[in-house]
């Protein structure tokens, strides 16, 4: 075998590359990453993920969001928030997370060059330094593509980073505008106008498909919608955007939406999140015949193997459901293949997390998937408000759902709105992969008072559901445990 400088070279830092160079690393390779940020981490840590989440869990503390069903509409923690108040935590959380992804690379042993890096022929890339600009040569036996996504910009909108804007545009905004239209009804554009929803901000969300999130059960979406809508949030589906511009008024520059339809919005800003593009440009793919697809994405097989097979691709440049979780899991499988080592995992079973106001998480089928497979199935339901917990914290929105087969009862999927729906789902993510039915919830104590509760209600709702003596709640009230029987 010819004698390369690394056994695996990776482009990108961000949670696909991590993991990918880390499983590597672990089975002796020698490992090296090319980043061509002045930081690692990629978009997850610097502009995605980890900011997102750490601002909308600001939002949360600081609007006094949680505890309004307690004390109030009126309620806030703090009355005048700022965009420096929301990304004074922010600021925190990501230096923290750059230290420990820096860490666990230097003691995996992971080599790091910042450098912007471009292929030359299959095994052979072109490094050029961020720091000084100097090249060097450096070749790889395989190589992993995980550089990641930047936001689509539309050549005919006059970005601005202020008026108009892109989500990675967010975390640089000067001041929280009191109105704000959000172009994109997909998971970044839900998630940010549902955040600026819950400060108090006028928005109005655009999207030129029927239905929003429409790989999201139908129910847990307009759950949903209705909550956006008791937060002013107007909604303009089967709408196009034409144009955007700036004008100015009375109260100052303001941003004009222009629809196909002959509509025209006014607002203080307009966040244009149409969706990712593949950060691959720069790679020059030709030179190893690998085509891009759509918007810069790549295509790989079932171990993520692009057309050039020692070549792999990752993360979000890949496409659906491009989650930072799902990345990971992409980086590991795809490092354990390049040198042969067992893998086994579960796609069908990855949960999906969705952090708008309130979050959703999802794992397994919906309801519209088993009816177009002629699956017959029952549904449960629990409402937080039917839970001691739900109270407590001052939920009474959120729902817990379960599908489960007519015939077998055998779990189906789980889908959840409300406060914690992303820690939730993984019980259900658990009996799902081990094939379990809806009574290893009715037979099974959790904790009181508990979210985790829900699970029990909605087994016991979609057991009842069945109608048929023998199918009927084979569990009574238990007196002195918390417990309670859901007929």
């Amino acid at each position: 075998m010819a004698e390369y400088d690394y056994d695996l070279l990776v482009i990108g830092s961000g949670p696909a590359g991590q993991r990918a160079s880390i499983q590597a690393a672990k089975l002796g390779k020698r490992v090296v990453i090319a980043e061509r940020k002045a930081v690692v981490g990629g978009i997850c840590i610097n502009v995605g993920t980890i900011p997102s989440k750490t601002m909308r869990e600001a939002v949360l503390h600081l609007s006094g969001y949680r505890l309004r069903n307690v004390y109030g509409a009126s309620y806030a923690v703090k009355r005048d928030i700022s965009m420096a108040d929301l990304l004074f935590r922010t600021d925190h959380v990501v230096r923290h997370e750059l230290d420990i992804t820096r860490h666990q690379l230097m003691r995996n042993g992971v080599k790091v060059i910042k450098a912007e890096a471009s292929f030359l022929d299959a095994h052979s890339l072109q490094l050029k330094s961020v720091e000084d600009s100097s090249q060097r040569t450096v070749t790889a036996n395989s190589i992993v593509i995980a550089t990641g996504t930047q936001a689509t910009r539309d050549s005919a909108i006059a970005f601005d980073g202020q008026r108009i804007l892109a989500s990675d545009d967010i975390l640089d905004l000067d001041h929280i505008p009191k109105t704000l239209v959000v172009v994109g009804a997909g998971v970044i554009g839900c998630e940010y106008a549902s955040m600026f929803a819950t400060l108090g901000v006028r928005v109005t969300i655009i999207d030129k498909r029927p239905r929003m999130l429409d790989f999201i059960d139908t129910e847990i979406v307009d759950a949903l919608v209705h909550h956006l809508r008791q937060n002013r949030v107007t909604f303009r589906l089967g709408e196009e955007v034409s144009a955007i511009d700036l004008i100015d008024t009375d109260f100052g520059e303001q941003v004009r939406i222009h629809l196909a339809s002959g509509k025209k919005l006014t607002a203080e800003k307009a966040l244009y999140s149409i969706g990712r593009s593949g950060a691959t440009s720069a790679l020059n793919l030709e030179a190893v015949g690998i085509e891009p697809v759509s918007r810069g994405r790549l295509e790989v097989n079932e171990n993520y193997q692009t057309s050039v097979p020692h070549i792999y691709a990752v993360g979000d440049l890949i496409g659906f459901p491009s989650l930072a979780s799902t990345s990971l899991e992409q980086g590991r499988l795809a490092a354990l293949h390049a040198f042969g080592a067992p893998a086994r995992s579960v796609p069908e079973l990855f949960p999906y997390g969705i952090y708008t106001i309130p979050e959703i998480s999802i794992v397994g089928k919906n309801e519209q998937e088993l009816t177009e497979n002629g699956v017959p199935y029952e549904v449960g339901k629990a409402f937080y408000r039917e839970i001691a917990r739900g109270q407590i914290i001052g939920d009474d929105d959120g729902l817990l759902k379960l599908i489960f087969h007519l015939n077998t009862r055998k779990l189906l999927g789980v889908h959840i709105i409300g406060e914690g729906a992303s820690e939730l789902i993984h019980i259900g993510q658990a009996v799902l992969a081990f094939d379990g039915t809806v009574d290893y919830f009715i037979n099974t104590v959790f904790n009181y008072p508990t979210l985790a509760e829900c699970y029990k209600t909605a087994a016991f709702d979609g057991v009842n559901r069945l109608g048929s003596p023998g199918d009927t709640i084979r569990m009574q009230t238990i007196t002195g445990s918390g417990e309670k029987d859901a007929s």
